[in-house]
């Protein structure tokens, strides 16, 4: 499992389009043209201890110690706007690098570095009076929110050992596959609408994720997203849903893979609850990376509740999210739930720059067999954007 899952850890970052609000510094602005550059570096001590139950029953214990990137790998973005008289065009592209190459299990045969660098963006934008229109690769719809929202975006999250991630080369997870899946980047022509007294929909037809070398996707992958947000007098309302489908046949084989999330956000005198969650069928699976599918039989269920409080320079965030899965077709192997707890201090130093320390208790276990993980993660480090 560890070797499977850790093919697939390097997609696992979040959204550049989340750092809207930080300031990019702009190269070129003269008659209706912009370019931009936008970035984000951060690392991590992180110090891990990882109690694991076979499934024979044995106990066996280690500790580790890495330094690490976070939840959001090393990036750097470029953004070009152009004005056309009722139609503006905007274009992104972001790059995105690890730096957790220094060992890489290989052996003593291991030369050099393997930074792997990955372009997670790549798209077009067109927009008017009518809405917009994407154009390209970018992050999927479905759960997108729910991941956005997340108050640890900017920490280090969960890194069960089961999928490889204490030691792995990648990100860690966030809460990915402890109440949310990841919306893996996809070639999409997604459609946005205007803003409509805080109403907002997105619908856009995707590059399917094939279920086996084989498969056959007659239809592309449907996503959408709705949204309202609106202000009070005392406090600030966001409430979202979004969902995808898609269809795969193997080996004659019809397989649909469908999900829903949701959630809600308050926010009032420094205080912000968030509560989210997910049902899905056929894709996700354990992991939470959501361009895995297969048999709908296999069923996931994740829930995300979360409480920050920011005072002045300072923010505290509490997290408990859990995620089970299930194959109705194989009751028998059991449900195996991911569960975190997180207690998360930010605080910004100056614009740009954030300290952050961090605790995290995963754990995983199997409902029939004996199999079981309790990791206990400690994480200090620095966040630096531009």
């Amino acid at each position: 499992m560890k070797h499977t899952f850790t093919k697939s850890l390097l997609a696992t970052a979040i959204l550049a389009s989340s750092f809207a609000t930080q300031a990019a510094v702009e190269i070129y602005n003269n008659d209706g043209t912009t370019f931009s550059a936008d970035g984000l570096i951060n690392i991590f001590y992180v110090n891990s201890n990882i109690e694991a139950t076979d499934a024979l029953g044995a106990v066996s214990e280690r500790d580790q110690s890495r330094v690490k990137m976070g939840f959001l790998p090393n990036n750097i973005g470029f953004g070009y706007g152009k004005q056309l008289d009722d139609m503006k065009i905007e274009v992104r592209s972001s790059f995105w690098v690890s730096v957790n190459d220094t060992d890489l299990n290989r052996g003593a045969n291991a030369l050099g570095t393997n930074s792997l660098i990955d372009v997670r963006q790549f798209y077009a934008v067109l927009s008017g009076d009518w809405g917009s229109v994407t154009l390209g690769k970018d992050f999927g719809l479905f759960n997108r929110t729910n991941i956005l929202g997340d108050e640890l975006l900017l920490g280090y999250g969960q890194t069960s050992d089961t999928f490889g991630l204490v030691d792995g080369g990648n990100v860690s997870f966030g809460n990915i596959s402890t109440g949310y899946v990841y919306p893996f980047p996809k070639a999409q022509i997604t459609y946005r609408s205007t803003d409509m007294n805080g109403f907002n929909i997105a619908v856009g037809i995707m590059d399917p994720n094939k279920a086996a070398a084989d498969s056959s996707e007659d239809t592309p992958r449907m996503e959408f997203e709705a949204s309202y947000a609106v202000d009070l007098d005392s406090a600030a309302v966001k409430a979202w849903v979004n969902g995808v489908s898609q269809s795969s046949e193997v080996s004659g084989v019809s397989q649909d893979q469908s999900g829903i999330g949701y959630g809600l956000n308050v926010k009032f005198s420094g205080l912000s609850l968030t509560a989210s969650g997910y049902s899905s069928e056929g894709l996700g699976h354990v992991a939470g990376l959501d361009h895995v599918v297969g048999a709908e039989s296999n069923e996931s269920d994740g829930m995300l509740l979360q409480a920050s409080y920011t005072m002045g320079a300072n923010r505290f965030v509490i997290s408990s999210g859990e995620t089970e899965n299930l194959d109705t077709a194989n009751t028998a192997a059991g449900t195996t739930t991911h569960k975190n707890f997180a207690l998360g201090y930010f605080r910004t130093v100056r614009p740009g720059v954030i300290l952050v320390a961090e605790y995290n208790n995963t754990e995983s276990e199997n409902s029939v067999s004996s199999v079981a993980e309790d990791n206990k993660t400690f994480s200090i480090g620095t966040v630096v954007t531009f």
